[in-house]
């Protein structure tokens, strides 16, 4: 049997710890904040937190109980590698809640719900970026999505949380559903950070007569890479049919897509400029270049 490799030795170990300290977070965010003033968040931990709140049942054994047939889900789908890693997390999580002591660090309901929901965010998208997940609802949303096909994740988890906050409003009152939704949005950000990043890109497409120029003023002068490659144009305001031309793609941050855009129009003013909203990114020349 082959020895492991110090690759792959150092990835279990990094994802180890973005798992336990996603799980501390998490556990901070809900015994620290939200679980004392009745705030709930979305997903199977809101689910948890309302029956805890409605029954008595602790809550460490209900985000244990209701997340089993998300893992069972995930275990068909998405491997059992994800299934293990996903099922200990959420264990370590209840554990967490059970066991670890943490006081109440305001009473504010504002700060409650919003540093509540920030550290759950964080909690969350640190598990996910060790390979595991602390909430079976992002498991649930994609298997419905991809069979959907037409319906996005974020919608299924959207409708999903409304159903929850409706019943929420019902049982704990409407300013407490309030405060949750609050908690929901701050989670939601934090989660968005931590796996985009601060610095959204954006994807920019370039179609113009005059790309080699426009190529040579983004990477020479604003110190971006780009990419080339060749199309044909079509019935475009320039007269021209079929015409072969180079179609420059860059990406960018959203500040610099307005610099971009200046220099492009400066150059040929009848440039076709498309834009694109970039999720995530690996590789290439993301950062600008020094320049001398």
């Amino acid at each position: 049997m082959k020895k492991m490799s110090t690759f792959s030795k150092r990835t279990i170990i990094n994802n180890t710890i973005l798992i336990l300290l996603g799980i501390i977070s998490a556990t901070f965010g809900l015994k620290g904040f939200l679980l004392s003033s009745h705030f709930i968040d979305g997903g199977v931990t809101g689910i948890s937190m309302l029956l805890s709140n409605i029954f008595g049942i602790p809550i460490a054994i209900l985000i244990f109980v209701i997340n089993v047939p998300f893992l069972w889900l995930g275990y068909n789908k998405l491997g059992t590698l994800f299934a293990i890693k996903s099922t200990a997390a959420i264990a370590g999580l209840s554990l967490a809640l059970a066991f670890i002591n943490v006081p109440d660090v305001t009473s504010d309901k504002l700060l409650t719900a919003v540093f509540g929901g920030l550290f759950i965010g964080v909690g969350i998208a640190l598990a996910i970026r060790g390979g595991a997940v602390l909430d079976g609802t992002e498991i649930a949303a994609l298997l419905v999505s991809k069979k959907a096909q037409v319906v996005k994740v974020n919608d299924v988890i959207l409708i999903f949380n409304v159903v929850i906050f409706l019943t929420a409003a019902k049982f704990l009152g409407v300013e407490s559903a309030l405060y949750s939704i609050l908690t929901y949005l701050a989670a939601s950000k934090m989660i968005d950070v931590i796996l985009n990043g601060l610095e959204q890109y954006t994807g920019i497409t370039v179609i113009s007569t005059k790309s080699e120029l426009i190529r040579r003023i983004i990477t020479n002068q604003l110190g971006r890479g780009v990419t080339i490659y060749q199309g044909k144009s079509g019935y475009g305001k320039d007269g021209e049919i079929n015409d072969t031309r180079d179609i420059v793609f860059t990406v960018a941050t959203r500040l610099e897509v307005p610099s971009i855009k200046q220099v492009i129009l400066e150059v040929d003013p009848k440039a076709f400029i498309v834009q694109q909203s970039i999720e995530d990114t690996t590789g290439g020349l993301l950062k600008r270049k020094g320049l001398h």
